[in-house]
């Protein structure tokens, strides 16, 4: 059975009975499931903010971790130019091969039509992680105080 046709399976067993029955509550054709009763509240526990020093330590780290993880990148687009080129083999030590990878992802295209196919609208999408983004007022050294770093 080919890729599409799984994922079409996948798609009509799993996904349309969960937004069909989301369409039914939001339409009001069938009663929303009872909310359970409410529990004793739990009461909020105090985060503890790290200190400035520790802080601007983590952020300085993190830039370093940035800039470092950007140069092996461009190292390693550097390497696959020239690996791309090469046929599957052996060279000397290296053994070079392409194997076939594990990792799947939705097909988008397949599932807006299954949806638009059984009328259900747009494809449900949630959203990314948000990124971590860290701005410096000043100019700063960003070399790393290790005795910060450890309080």
């Amino acid at each position: 059975m080919n890729l599409i046709n799984r994922l079409k399976r996948t798609v009509i067993r799993h996904v349309v009975p969960r937004v069909t029955r989301e369409l039914e509550q939001l339409r009001g054709l069938r009663l929303a499931p009872a909310t359970p009763p409410a529990s004793v509240p739990v009461p909020a526990v105090a985060v503890e903010v790290p200190s400035i020093d520790a802080i601007q330590a983590a952020a300085r780290l993190h830039d370093q971790a940035r800039e470092q993880t950007n140069a092996a990148a461009r190292t390693k687009r550097k390497a696959e130019k020239v690996l791309a080129r090469t046929p599957d083999g052996t060279y000397g030590p290296v053994t070079i091969e392409r194997v076939p990878s594990g990792r799947q992802s939705a097909d988008l295209d397949a599932i807006r039509v299954i949806f638009a196919e059984h009328g259900l609208g747009e494809v449900p999408m949630k959203a990314c992680a948000a990124s971590l983004v860290i701005t410096w007022a000043a100019e700063e050294s960003t070399t790393v105080d290790t005795a910060l770093v450890a309080a």
